[in-house]
């Protein structure tokens, strides 16, 4: 969930790069990205609508793949949608989004600003011209406890939060969640 149709990045859709059985892949996003369709063959595209229900029937898939999209797809009530969402479609769901409180923030590439309160992260970007990642629509990053708070209390219990370390900080945060049957 959340392919990107720019493939000029070599950290972009790498699962699709990497996945060995291609034709077992469904890939979604808000984009049109339906041009990966030939770039990796086998894959099928499927387009979303942000903040809306995925084109998909419950639990349709065995395992939702989705790394660094929670932070993209706005405020806290959208990616609790989401998150549900992903619960929705999947009997398992795999999810990674950077962690607020490592020190340089991974899309700016500025250290610390992004710990500040948000209204003031915000109009410290529009000032340095990146109105894009100034709104919460564009770019809202999670700590682990904010990830944890959108977790239904009905699956606490299936749900595994950990990271990954750069430098021996949490840089990404990993999430694991089974639903309940």
């Amino acid at each position: 969930m959340g392919v990107t149709p720019d493939c000029s990045l070599p950290e972009s859709n790498y699962f699709e790069k990497l996945y060995p059985y291609p034709a077992n892949i469904v890939m979604s996003s808000i984009e049109d990205a339906s041009s990966l369709e030939q770039v990796f063959a086998g894959p099928k595209f499927v387009r979303s609508q942000p903040n809306k229900r995925f084109p998909f029937y419950d639990k349709q898939f065995d395992i939702l793949f989705c790394s660094a999209v929670l932070e993209h797809v706005g405020d806290k009530e959208a990616q609790q949608f989401f998150v549900l969402e992903c619960l929705r479609v999947a009997k398992k769901v795999y999810l990674t989004t950077p962690n607020k409180y490592f020190p340089i923030e991974f899309h700016t590439y500025l250290p610390l600003i992004h710990w500040l309160p948000k209204r003031i992260h915000q109009k410290i970007l529009r000032i340095l011209g990146m109105d894009f990642w100034a709104k919460t629509e564009n770019l809202h990053l999670l700590s682990a406890r904010t990830l944890y708070n959108l977790i239904p209390s009905s699956i606490e219990d299936k749900v595994l939060i950990s990271g990954n370390r750069l430098m021996g900080v949490v840089s990404n945060l990993i999430l694991c969640m089974e639903p309940i049957k």
